[in-house]
């Protein structure tokens, strides 16, 4: 069996960021893409960082992460986004993606990487766990109007 390597780009212009919206916006069906790249931006000035794969069928997978620092943690690399076009689930992209952040996660020195994921995904659930996540908590939010 061969493991093929994708190549991991960081969307660092706004055209590289803007080729990634139509895939997030299966994930995050209320952006517009009139202000993505404005949301993207702003959320840079914070650390988030965009990291996609793409092929010959376009953008595959993206991911945008960050780091923080926590009592309960430590500093940590929190993966805010993370899909894989549908039709390419499977193949590895959502994997090589994993991989490549628990990597940096390592390389900057992380105690620990962290997501957040809806409880409806779970294929993306079996993905998380067969690379070694653990369901350690329970996720709450309130919306204010």
């Amino acid at each position: 069996m061969t493991t093929t390597t994708y190549e991991i780009q960081r969307a660092l212009s706004d055209e590289q960021i803007l080729v990634c919206f139509d895939l997030l916006l299966i994930l995050r069906p209320h952006l517009d893409k009139e202000s993505f790249v404005q949301k993207v931006r702003k959320q840079e000035k914070e650390g988030y960082t965009m990291i996609y794969i793409s092929d010959a069928e376009g953008i595959r997978s993206v991911a945008g992460y960050r780091f923080t620092n926590h009592l309960a943690w430590g500093k940590t690399l929190y993966v805010d986004d993370l899909i894989t076009q549908p039709e390419a689930r499977g193949i590895g992209f959502g994997t090589h993606l994993i991989k490549w952040l628990m990597g940096e996660a390592k390389s900057q020195g992380c105690d620990s990487i962290h997501l957040d994921t809806g409880i409806d995904r779970d294929e993306a659930h079996r993905l998380y766990l067969n690379l070694g996540l653990k369901i350690d908590c329970l996720h709450l939010s309130m919306k204010f109007d």
